[in-house]
């Protein structure tokens, strides 16, 4: 039995389980309020308090370092990289400790956690899917102004673990499937998966439809005439864009049971706003169906999103002419992270180096 530490930041939290093999023996996490916050300089600066607060975790759970096998940690927007599980290496290090990294972060400092903890056992630290998962077509990168391309960001890590859940399900493995698949969270990310590779991906903070607290793609010239009115600071704009849009510009909250109790109280507006969510979300799913050049084998839907009904009813209705419809409810990053790490121990996969 292999144990491995997973290790989760988040912006207010930090996240921690102990695995035996695919098992969970604890999980817990750290919770940090906003003011606590608000007084580091930036990310990295928090790392001897999330290190220390880590450590007294353990000692709680009576969990002793020299007896793991690993230490997995979600991995942050690094450079673009394919999908898959990396041992933390010095250039992994490197760049996120000197900023070579696509965004500031809070996941970036989970592989310095990971590290360091790594270095008391003696044992492996590794990332699996990050954020910056990028196995891009080159047709799907290019936009009609050359000084702008389409990243890849987006939630690869719960994507790439339902894709093998769906997989399972249709009792195949996922390199033989065509699959699209729609992480339904704050942000949402979909995906066309050809193969096992994502072949074009959504950015959930830019891009398709919107979201709980993001605007998505928006008519540009009226976009571009609101960033020059002189009313916003280009913190402002980015404000509205991906924390203050969506479901929070329209009706105040990003809390889908909120809505849903709106709805079933009779609140038209509200009704009105989760259908176009809905839609938006539907259309972004067919239209990945471009990329695979064919209808999918399964479209799949996951994250927080789903377990709202009729959120995922509205969805069906207009994607169900694709074919099987899965739904996997949640994000299970815990359980993703420690199913990588347990296939390269085991010898089922490959670890891929980082970079230098």
């Amino acid at each position: 039995m292999y144990r491995i530490l997973v290790i989760n930041p988040g912006s207010t939290s930090t996240k921690a389980a102990l695995y035996s093999d695919s098992h969970p023996v604890w999980t817990d996490s750290i919770s940090y309020s906003s003011e606590c916050l608000a007084g580091f300089p930036g990310i990295l600066a928090q790392f001897d308090m999330r290190w220390n607060d880590l450590l007294k975790l353990l000692d709680r759970k009576q969990t002793a370092v020299s007896g793991l096998d690993a230490v997995v940690a979600r991995g942050g927007p690094f450079k673009p990289l394919q999908g898959g599980v990396y041992r933390v290496s010095g250039a992994c290090l490197d760049d996120v400790k000197n900023g070579r990294v696509q965004a500031d972060h809070i996941s970036n400092i989970g592989v310095i956690l990971a590290d360091a903890l790594a270095g008391e056992s003696g044992v492996p630290a590794y990332f699996v899917d990050p954020v910056s998962v990028d196995e891009m077509s080159d047709m799907a990168r290019l936009t009609g102004l050359p000084e702008i391309r389409r990243i890849s960001l987006a939630h690869a890590l719960n994507i790439r673990a339902v894709g093998r859940k769906a997989a399972a399900l249709l009792d195949t493995a996922m390199e033989d499937l065509d699959l699209v698949i729609a992480h339904l969270g704050g942000g949402i990310s979909v995906c066309a998966m050809k193969q096992g590779r994502m072949l074009d991906v959504t950015n959930a903070n830019e891009e398709a439809p919107f979201s709980p607290e993001r605007a998505g793609t928006l008519p540009s010239g009226q976009l571009v005439r609101m960033c020059f009115s002189g009313k916003y600071s280009q913190a402002g704009i980015m404000r509205k864009l991906t924390r203050e849009g969506g479901l929070v510009a329209h009706l105040g909250t990003s809390d889908l049971r909120l809505i849903v109790k709106k709805i079933e109280a009779g609140d038209g507006h509200a009704q009105a706003v989760l259908q176009a969510m809905a839609f938006q979300i539907g259309k972004t799913i067919a239209s990945m169906a471009a990329m695979l050049c064919r209808l999918p084998d399964a479209v799949v839907l996951t994250g927080g999103g789903v377990h709202c009904g009729p959120l995922v009813s509205g969805i069906r209705k207009h994607v169900d002419f694709m074919g099987p419809v899965l739904l996997f409810p949640g994000e299970n990053e815990m359980e993703a992270l420690a199913l990588g790490a347990l296939a390269v121990l085991r010898g089922e996969e490959k670890e891929r180096e980082y970079p230098a």
